[in-house]
């Protein structure tokens, strides 16, 4: 089962598909409330070198405020977390995919709040 919505951008650098992703988000109504530079933390506390890799934890707070109405611990697999990361050919932005990471949560109302959640960071991950 596919657990993320995926796209590859070329011809642009790590640091635009960056900005380009925000953008997305934040035009989806999407803020970003944590950010971990993997590749920063990874030469900090292990000094291996490895490619651009970040973490953005990104939420809509209408959606979440109704998720975490529907069930109260749901916010420990919120945010919703969007990765950007260098590879071969570009940079590949991928966002989780919220009905997979829900399914341990048997509600389907819940399920139906991952589904609009999913059309509309498909919808973002399309627009960068």
């Amino acid at each position: 089962m596919n657990y993320t919505i995926n796209r590859l951008i070329t011809g642009a650098d790590f640091d635009a598909v960056d900005a380009r992703t925000r953008a997305a988000l934040a035009e989806n109504g999407f803020g970003v409330l944590t950010e971990i530079d993997v590749k920063a933390t990874m030469k900090k506390k292990l000094d291996v070198d490895m490619p651009a890799y970040r973490i953005l934890g990104a939420c809509n707070p209408k959606m979440a405020l109704e998720a975490i109405g529907m069930e109260p611990r749901v916010g420990a697999m919120l945010p919703c977390n969007v990765i950007l990361r260098e590879i071969e050919g570009g940079v590949e932005v991928s966002a989780i995919d919220p009905v997979a990471s829900m399914q341990a949560i048997d509600n389907p109302a819940l399920n139906k709040v991952a589904g609009r959640v999913r059309d509309m960071l498909t919808g973002t991950v399309a627009a960068i």
